[in-house]
């Protein structure tokens, strides 16, 4: 099927195999680590902290990680930064088997794990080109790529569920641990070149620069870019409040919590199907404009969903508009940047989702502790229509144009041509 042809390549399949299982046990472990974290305090500010912590490193490093895995071997970075990330992995299960329920070890943890997913979201999303070599194919492989992910945020909360109902917490953070050797196992049998990159003679501040240049003179990229920072900020940091929803409005507990993080996962999931069906030739930024409102229009009929059920609906019609919205700008960035700047144009659009997403948990947490759920996700609904509007109207005003001048479609940019 052409939704499924990215599967052809054999390092793409051994890619999807390692971070679907890997995926399960991460999501176990955030559901598991977010419940552990209400349960014992009982503040949704520290429910945002944790979120903070484990994220802000992506708002602070990513551009230096960009331009570090541009100067190093994307495959050995990846190999590196998974071990690290199954000892921290490893780490949080043992402090958890020994009910050492410690916030400031919980938050110390977190915020290791945040520096370490920095390089290593970096290198694997960079990677990507290399695992499906076709250009044409690339934008499947990442659709595919991001229902795997979903499909992961489907199930592993899920199996969190029963098993913090039945085991207890200690064997999600188990099971996150255990995951990564199928990881390892995956990338140990890739077939990619293993050689060390050629030297660079910039060093990497002047690299940052050259990154930050670059993405200057492409306003269609660095607009987007823009976009999903604001929406990061505003928008998307809904999800931190699914426990709170849970247990506060509808008097829940683990298990109703895990409805929610299924519901998220089961509408984002439908989103990357969608994009890994997309046809070549789509108009990317108006699919993202759509998808934009669908997730504020969903935002706010959460806000005041009378029953479980409708806000569980609620809740797949947001993430379903959230995931095409990220997953169309990630397309449009890795098909239009510059081989030898996609490291760094990577780097951005991670500063951009992940690292604004834990200032916005935090924000967000504090709203809701002030104005009250209902206002806050209200607020985040119309926020991120007035965000939609303002961009769609910088997109007809500077993009539109721009590209006309060009006497090209606006949907099939071409990739730039190498600068000398």
């Amino acid at each position: 099927m052409t939704m499924f042809r990215s599967f052809k390549y054999y390092n793409y399949r051994l890619h999807i195999t390692g971070q679907f299982v890997s995926l399960i046990g991460t999501w176990m472990q955030r559901v598991a680590i977010s419940w552990l974290v209400y349960r014992i305090t009982g503040s949704a500010f520290l429910l945002g902290l944790v979120s903070f912590l484990s994220l802000i490193p992506s708002l602070v490093l990513s551009p230096y990680a960009g331009s570090f895995v541009d100067r190093h071997n994307k495959y050995r970075v990846v190999k590196a930064t998974q071990l690290a990330l199954m000892i921290q992995a490893g780490a949080m299960a043992l402090l958890v088997w020994l009910k050492w329920y410690s916030i400031p070890a919980i938050c110390l943890l977190s915020l290791a794990q945040g520096i370490i997913a920095a390089f290593d979201n970096t290198g694997r999303q960079s990677m990507m080109a290399e695992i499906v070599p076709e250009k044409e194919d690339l934008p499947n492989a990442i659709a595919l790529n991001s229902s795997v992910f979903n499909a992961a945020r489907l199930i592993g909360p899920a199996i969190a569920g029963v098993t913090l109902s039945t085991i207890g917490e200690e064997a999600c953070f188990l099971i996150n641990f255990l995951s990564f050797i199928v990881v390892l196992v995956c990338l140990f049998y890739m077939k990619l070149d293993k050689k060390t990159s050629e030297p660079h003679e910039q060093d990497v501040w002047s690299e940052l620069r050259d990154g930050y240049q670059y993405l200057k003179a492409e306003p269609d990229q660095s607009s987007l870019i823009v976009l999903l920072a604001c929406s990061s900020l505003v928008v998307i940091p809904f999800t931190t409040l699914l426990p709170v929803i849970a247990k506060q409005v509808f008097n829940g507990n683990a298990e109703t919590f895990s409805w929610f993080e299924s519901a998220g996962g089961l509408g984002a999931m439908a989103g990357a199907i969608y994009m890994a069906a997309l046809k070549p030739g789509r108009n990317i930024a108006h699919i993202t404009i759509v998808a934009s409102f669908l997730f504020a229009i969903g935002l706010i009929l959460l806000a005041f969903s009378p029953t479980l059920v409708i806000a569980l609906i609620c809740t797949m019609l947001a993430t379903i508009g959230m995931m095409i919205q990220t997953s169309s700008i990630n397309t449009y960035l890795q098909t239009h940047s510059l081989p030898e700047m996609r490291g760094r144009t990577v780097s951005y659009y991670l500063m951009a989702f992940q690292g604004m997403l834990p200032v916005g948990s935090l924000l967000v947490g504090f709203m809701a502790e002030r104005w009250g759920l209902e206002y806050t996700l209200a607020f985040e609904g119309v926020a991120g229509i007035i965000l939609i509007a303002a961009y769609q109207v910088y997109y007809r005003k500077r993009i539109v144009p721009r590209v006309q001048l060009q006497d090209k479609p606006v949907e099939a940019l071409p990739e730039r041509e190498h600068q000398a």
